[in-house]
């Protein structure tokens, strides 16, 4: 299939294609490990976590992998984080939901696709009506994704959290709904909360060129509630103990 041109009014196109896309595995190692080269983040794992989490990873047990938002480095301390950790061994397995405006260069969508992105059209651009029909499909595509073996990342606040970096912004059910429709097939995805902390001058000048990020990856989190909301607000709450973690460690 060819690939599409990522735009609202083509999302039925666009994630056809983000159904079945696949990033060449090796050139995505290769990018992970530039990465960390790059960024090396400071990792600070809870009590048991490193060693769950290399049992998950091994068995290929899915996971949603939720993480905060600071600034637009994040999604490269993230990669760099997964490449020093038992994530290593699920790149290439690994999808990042992605915001729609990262897929228009061709240079950097070719980046994007090859570490695993799939676009997100945000009502904050587009208005909540626009995109409900993309974000109802883009939340299969995620859940059938979660049933097929891949992972989910996702930095559910869904924008840069330019206001205080120690504390959340509000987390909405989305992150909830496609939990709960991999359920709803039969796959019970475990949430892995992992906190990014540049420190308190995040935002400084050049928020482009961020320091060394302080990272916590909290213990996994096996039972997840029934309902979309719910789920949120487990997130809502393990999240914020990883960035607490993360900020403690900086």
């Amino acid at each position: 299939m060819d690939k599409p041109e990522v735009t609202l009014e083509n999302y039925e196109a666009v994630y056809a294609y983000y159904r079945d896309h696949r990033q060449n595995r090796v050139l995505a190692k290769l990018a992970y490990a530039s990465l960390y080269a790059k960024y090396r983040p400071r990792i600070v794992y809870a009590d048991d976590a490193k060693a769950q989490l290399a049992g998950l990873v091994k068995s290929g047990r899915v996971l949603i992998i939720a993480a905060n938002h600071v600034t637009h480095s994040d999604q490269y301390t993230l990669a760099a984080t997964a490449w020093n950790t038992p994530l290593r061994r699920a790149i290439g397995r690994t999808r990042v939901l992605a915001k729609d405006e990262l897929f228009v260069d061709p240079d950097l969508h070719k980046k994007v696709d090859m570490m695993g992105g799939i676009p997100v059209f945000r009502s904050k651009n587009y208005g909540l009506r626009a995109v409900a029909d993309a974000g109802r499909l883009m939340m299969d595509i995620s859940a059938e994704r979660l049933c097929r073996g891949d992972n989910l990342a996702i930095f559910p606040e869904g924008t840069c959290n330019e206001d205080d970096p120690t504390r959340l912004q509000h987390i909405n059910s989305g992150i909830g709904h496609i939990a709960k429709r991999a359920a709803d097939r039969g796959v019970s995805p475990v949430l892995l909360s992992i906190g990014i902390s540049y420190g308190p001058d995040a935002h400084g000048p050049d928020p482009e060129n961020v320091k060394s990020a302080s990272v916590f990856v909290s213990e996994p989190v096996f039972d997840l509630p029934a309902k979309p909301m719910d789920i949120a607000h487990v997130v809502q709450k393990d999240l914020q103990i990883a960035v607490d973690g993360a900020v403690a460690a900086y």
